[in-house]
Order: C-alpha cells, then structure tokens, then sequence
C-alpha cells in the first residue's frame, strides 16, 4: 500500500508538472498570462451576455411601441366617440333688426353726430345702408361688437339717441358684460367639474373665450372640447383628470389677451396662467400645446392630442366655398396624373379620394401598389388636417355567349 501511495504521489507530481509545462507552453505561443487569458474569456462573456441583452431590450422596445401605438390609438378614438360638441362659426358683422327705416335717422343723428360718438365709444363700424329695417355693425373684435350691439338695442329701445346718451349706455353695457364674462367663465368651470371660486382676472379671459375664434371656430367651444376629450384620455391612462380638464380649458388661454402683448399665444398663455399661480402641470401643457416648449407631463401630450383632435374634425374649422372647390379639384386633378386612371371623385369633404381606373392598363396588384403611390403624392403635395383615404376601384368584366 505505501508503495501504492508512493507511485501515485509521483504520478500527481508528474501531472503537476506537465500540467505547468503546458501552460508556460501556452502563455509562449498565445503571448498571454494566465490573468490575462482569464480576463479575456470574462471579457468575451461579458460582451455576449451585453450583446444578448441587448437584442432581448430591442425586442422589448419594439413591442413596446407597437402595443403603445395601438393603445394610445384605442385612448384616442374611445375619447373621439364619447364627446359629441356643437361647433359654432363667427362673423366679422352682426346685423340688428330696427322696426322702422324712420330710425335709421336718428341712430345717424344731425349731420353725422349720433353714428361718429357710437363709432368712437364702441370701436365699431356702423352701416346704415338701403337693406330693409336692419343696421349692420362691422368689427374684428367679437367682443366690441357685441358690447355695440346690445348698446344700440337699449338706445333704440330707450328712444334718447345723443352722444350723451351713447357714452352713457356704452359705459353700463362694458360693465354688464365684464361681469357677464366673469359668470361665464364660473359656468365653464362648473361644466367640466372644477367647483369653488376662481381669480376673478383668470374667469374674465375663460369668459373672453366666448367672443374669439379660431379659423372659424368658436374658441370656448374649442377650449370646452379639449377639456372634454382631454378628461376621458387622462381617465383612460389613470392620470388626474380635474388637473387635465383644466389645462384643456386653458390651453388657448394667450388667445384672450389683447394683441399689443407680442409672442406665441401658448408662451402667452403660459405666463398669463403662472400669474394666477396656476400648477406647474398646466402651465407646461399650456407652454407646450405648439411646441414652443419642451413636454415634460403626460397631460401635456394629451392636450396636444385633444387640441389636434377638436381642430382637424370636420366641420369644426371653417373654409371659404371658393377655397374648398379648389382644394377638391386639386385633390382630384393630382389623382388624375397617374396613368391607367380613367376618373377620380373626391368624396366626404375631400376626407376621402376613390379613384376608378382602366381594367385593361392596371392589374389587381398595380391597384394596391397605386392607392399607395396616390396617398404618397396626396402627403408630399397638399397640406390637410386629419387624413385622407384613397380607393381604387377596377372593374372585372367577364363576357360568355349563350348559342
């Protein structure tokens, strides 16, 4: 037995050796210690693992955009079909009815002196012209006009017309609609939930909202609609709504101020809003609404979102009939330039383009490949809000003889 053991001591001093022979053999031919290849393999798995790691994270981005696509696509239509709001459209004129054309004399006054004092309290343009028991008011300013027309009512309905006089009644009307304007903006509060008094300056531009417009487009009804749409989506992700429906009403905020404050209407806005020490939350969605500041809260994003939303829906934003006919046609025409299309309708309020072609030039997988052609040039050439949807329809004929 000890001999045994003998043997398999030298056997184990044997292997030690050869096992250290080998690896100064190694470390000659590879030019490597021994610390050195060990921190070489741990360097190669480190950078498998990173490379692993790496594409396991692509893969997880990537489903993350497409299921947040989808998602904030479900947010934003479940929103669009819960809210259904009138829309309203303002005019540079109002026209106010008289009982007779006698009036017109006295609202003109001797020698001019009624209508200049009228024009020069309110700001306005009074018409008095041949159409039948009407007098026209023409401002740009929704506000001045309305503060002149209730005006003119009170002194057609008093009979007193005099300078006087129209100072004197113009004076009470500036001041039943400034309180109105402040009842209007508690009201607007109230509709979207918010309760409690508010500063009283902030109410008066909510209530100014009522006298402005955008493109047509009334601006509370507007700033209402955001509100609206903004609540559901913030509902939808978990966030606050009463804190997103109010930065919906006030994002159009800067649009009430009168115009010799320069600037961008949301930077307007937003230092409008930090005056009445508004959260930070809205002053950022407020600022940021058109990109002029960074986003830096969810309930900014959605008001980009609901404002995009109640613009760019049909019939929300006014266009003149002539500019409307134009771009039909030009939707049309631009259809028209492709070969093998033989007629083009534009349809829905140019929401949607169908383009009939000829069935012995386009084949069924030239259709596909056109529409896509068509909705290309459709995005490079013509700007539209929304979207528009492009159809190709090709006819199949097939032809048999009964002998």
């Amino acid at each position: 037995i000890d001999e045994k053991i003998k043997q398999l001591e030298e056997k184990q001093n044997q292997l030690s050796r050869l096992l250290h022979e080998e690896n100064i053999r190694l470390e000659r031919v590879s030019s490597m210690t021994k610390e050195d290849a060990k921190k070489l393999l741990i360097d190669n798995m480190i950078n498998e693992a990173k490379g692993e790691a790496a594409q396991v994270l692509k893969e997880i981005r990537d489903n993350s955009k497409l299921e947040a696509k989808k998602e904030s696509q479900k947010i934003i239509i479940q929103a669009i079909q819960r809210s259904a709001v009138d829309h309203c459209v303002e005019t540079t004129v109002s026209v106010l009815q008289i009982q007779s054309d006698e009036m017109k004399g006295r609202i003109i006054g001797k020698e001019g002196r009624n209508i200049r004092a009228f024009e020069a309290a309110t700001g306005v343009d009074v018409i008095v012209d041949d159409t039948p028991e009407a007098v026209i008011i023409s401002a740009f300013d929704p506000l001045r006009r309305e503060v002149a027309r209730i005006a003119l009512e009170r002194l057609i309905t008093d009979g007193r017309i005099h300078p006087a006089r129209i100072e004197e009644v113009v004076q009470k009307v500036q001041t039943d609609l400034d309180e109105e304007l402040i009842h209007t903006g508690e009201n607007m509060m109230m509709e979207i939930g918010i309760t409690g008094g508010g500063n009283p300056e902030l109410l008066r531009h909510i209530g100014k909202m009522k006298y402005r417009s955008s493109y047509g487009q009334n601006l509370l009804s507007h700033s209402l609609e955001v509100a609206h749409l903004t609540g559901l989506m913030a509902a939808e992700l978990g966030l606050d709504v009463v804190l997103a429906k109010r930065a919906g009403l006030l994002h159009d905020i800067g649009k009430t101020v009168d115009r010799n404050i320069e600037g961008p209407h949301a930077l307007v806005g937003y230092d409008l809003a930090k005056r009445f020490n508004e959260n930070s939350i809205i002053l950022n969605a407020i600022g940021s609404h058109h990109d002029d500041m960074p986003i830096d809260n969810p309930i900014a994003a959605l008001i980009q979102s609901a404002d995009a939303i109640s613009g760019s829906r049909p019939g929300a934003r006014r266009e003149s009939v002539e500019a409307y006919a134009k771009r039909l046609e030009h939707l049309e025409k631009l259809a028209k330039s492709f070969d093998g299309v033989s007629q083009t309708y534009a349809i829905q309020a140019g929401r949607e383009i169908r383009v009939i072609v000829e069935h012995d030039k386009i084949d069924d997988a030239m259709a596909d490949l056109l529409s896509h052609d068509i909705a290309k040039k459709i995005e490079t050439d013509i700007g539209y809000p929304g979207q528009i949807k492009v159809v190709v329809i090709r006819e199949k004929r097939a032809v048999a003889y009964a002998k």
